[in-house]
């Protein structure tokens, strides 16, 4: 089976395992979704049905699933169940494509998709454009062309792994309703340091919870800040094959791998450690290092002195102290404190 993903706008983390689900139910497409709020800005996986019994499981744009439900006999509309989240999934545009019965498609369609247009309007009296309306084909449409035997599915994942998308300005972002997500640049690049935290954590690595900051009216979790290259971890499994020992890491710390083979022995950080290795170098790291870090400085989205990709983040790092380690040969290293 060959499959392809397509995705626009999204962590690769949720992928792999997506397409092993793809594989094993035989889905000629699989739409990744996420746990959604009711009324949540994006759209809802849903089956529909249609009155002589033909079904299709579509996504259904967000501003049409509610009064959609409310036109068949759903009265509440789209609301949250008794999990705290709507029975249906929230869509987010990653789509994985069986290559065969695709191709054959676009031989039938030459790849045209149903258009239609979507106002996006200032306010609820709907008398004036928030921005150019224009007219729009949507990817996720694509089922609708397919036949009744095609095998259409979805995978559900947490928001956390598969999900931080960045499309709100720190404004909008600040009148998002309490409880439901940002999706600014703000909670954007917090939800990268939460995901590779909770990997760690899974991995058996002691990762510390994270504290609370408001940035540009947006309230979130700040967790250490820990990024790795694709070379390093892809997957959970290559990310566990290199946690080893009692290691842990700080909330105020900072972890930064750039390497293939760069493993963790035991190591402890309360601080700010920055590793570039070759791929031919085995690297271990150990020991307790500490060291003065990297600092959050609260930063005004109004801050003109600021540059705007600073300005809509809502804060910055103020790098003081940290230990940079480099090795650029083949063979073995270890940095040990």
């Amino acid at each position: 089976m060959n499959l392809v993903p397509k995705v626009p706008n999204c962590s690769a983390k949720a992928i792999p395992s997506a397409l092993g689900v793809s594989a094993t139910k035989g889905y000629n497409v699989n739409s990744l979704a996420v746990p959604r709020k009711a009324k949540e800005a994006i759209g809802g996986i849903t089956k529909l049905t249609h009155v002589d019994g033909r079904t299709m499981v579509i996504n259904v744009e967000y501003n049409q699933l509610d009064p959609l439900l409310r036109a068949t006999g759903h009265p509440d509309g789209d609301s949250n169940c008794e999990t705290g989240y709507s029975p249906y999934p929230g869509n987010i545009n990653q789509l994985i494509l069986e290559l065969g019965p695709y191709i054959e498609e676009l031989k039938k369609t030459h790849g045209a998709i149903s258009e239609f247009v979507n106002p996006k309007y200032t306010d609820s009296t709907k008398t004036a454009f928030k921005s150019s309306t224009r007219l729009e084909c949507m990817m996720q449409d694509y089922p609708k062309t397919l036949p009744p035997s095609a095998k259409v599915g979805f995978t559900v994942m947490d928001t956390w792994l598969a999900y931080a998308p960045v499309k709100n300005n720190p404004e909008d972002a600040a009148k998002v309703p309490k409880g439901n997500p940002y999706h600014s640049a703000t909670s954007g690049e917090m939800a990268i340091y939460r995901a590779n935290s909770l990997i760690l954590r899974k991995a058996g690595a002691q990762i510390a919870d994270p504290v609370v900051h408001t940035f540009n009216g947006q309230e979130v979790e700040v967790w250490p800040r820990v990024t790795w290259s694709p070379r390093w971890g892809l997957t959970f499994k290559s990310v566990k094959e290199k946690v080893h020992g009692n290691s842990s890491v700080s909330q105020r710390s900072a972890l930064v791998i750039n390497g293939q083979n760069v493993f963790l022995e035991g190591l402890s950080l309360d601080g700010t450690l920055v590793v570039n290795a070759a791929d031919e170098a085995e690297v271990k790291l150990t020991g307790h290092i500490q060291n003065k870090g990297w600092t959050i400085q609260h930063v005004d989205y109004k801050d003109a002195s600021e540059k705007e990709e600073i300005r809509i983040r809502g804060f910055k790092l103020e790098k003081i102290e940290q230990l940079e380690v480099n090795y650029t040969e083949p063979g073995n290293h270890s940095l040990s404190a």
